[in-house]
C-alpha cells in the first residue's frame, strides 16, 4: 500500500515538474506562475505548494531532473570510447556544449535571464551546485577508472576545473561548438595527465 501511494505521489510530482518544464519553455522562469502550472498538471496551486513549498521548491526540482538527464548523457558520452581519454572527453564535451544549445529549458533559462533575474541560472552559473558537483563526480570517477595511480586530489580539482569551463561556454558560448570541444578536450587530458605524472 505505501509503494502505490508513494508511485501515485512521484508520478504527481513528475507531472507538476512537466508542467513546470513546459511553461519554462513557452515563457521564461521568470514569467512562470504557480497557478498556472498547477493548471497545465491539472492539480490545485495548493497540491503544487504542497509538493514543493515554494517556487524556490519547485525550480530545484526541475533543475534536478535536468541535471540528472544531462549527467546520465555524459557518462554514456565518456563510456563509449573506452579506454581512449582524449576521445571520451572530446565525446563529452561536444555533447554537453550541443546539447545545452538545443536544450529548449537552458534557452528558456538563459534568454529570461538576459533581461531580468532569472532564478534557474544560478544552476548554471556561479552557484551550479547540482551542475558542478554532479558532472564533476562523473567526470572524476571517469578519469579514475583510466588513472587509477594519480594523485586523487589534482585529478579531482582537475575534473572540477574542466567541468566550470565547459559551464563557463555553455553560457558565454565564443567559438563553434566543436572548436570549442577540440581545445577543451585537449586541455582536459593535459590536466588528467598533470594529475597522474609522479611528483619529486
Amino acid at each position: 500500500m505505501g509503494e502505490l501511494r508513494d508511485s501515485a505521489r512521484q508520478r504527481l510530482r513528475d507531472a507538476i515538474v512537466d508542467a513546470a518544464r513546459a511553461r519554462t519553455v513557452a515563457v521564461g522562469w521568470d514569467a512562470v506562475r504557480m497557478g498556472g502550472v498547477a493548471t497545465a498538471a491539472g492539480v490545485s496551486r495548493q497540491t503544487v505548494y504542497n509538493e514543493f513549498g515554494s517556487k524556490a521548491g519547485l525550480a530545484e526540482a526541475l533543475a534536478r531532473r535536468e541535471v540528472d538527464r544531462f549527467v546520465a548523457e555524459v557518462r554514456g558520452a565518456l563510456d563509449a570510447h573506452g579506454d581512449d581519454v582524449r576521445a571520451g572527453a572530446y565525446a563529452a564535451i561536444r555533447h554537453t556544449l550541443a546539447s545545452a544549445a538545443d536544450n529548449p529549458l537552458v534557452k528558456a533559462i538563459l534568454t529570461s535571464a538576459r533581461g531580468g533575474s532569472d532564478e534557474l541560472l544560478p544552476y548554471l552559473t556561479t552557484r551550479a551546485e547540482l551542475v558542478l558537483t554532479e558532472s564533476s563526480d562523473a567526470l572524476l570517477e571517469w578519469a579514475g577508472k583510466h588513472l587509477p595511480d594519480a594523485d586523487q586530489a589534482a585529478l579531482a580539482f582537475a575534473a572540477d576545473t574542466v567541468v566550470r569551463l565547459v559551464v563557463s561556454h555553455i553560457v558565454l558560448p565564443k567559438a563553434p561548438v566543436e572548436a570549442t570541444a577540440e581545445a577543451l578536450a585537449d586541455l582536459t587530458v593535459h590536466l588528467f595527465l598533470s594529475a597522474a605524472r609522479p611528483t619529486s
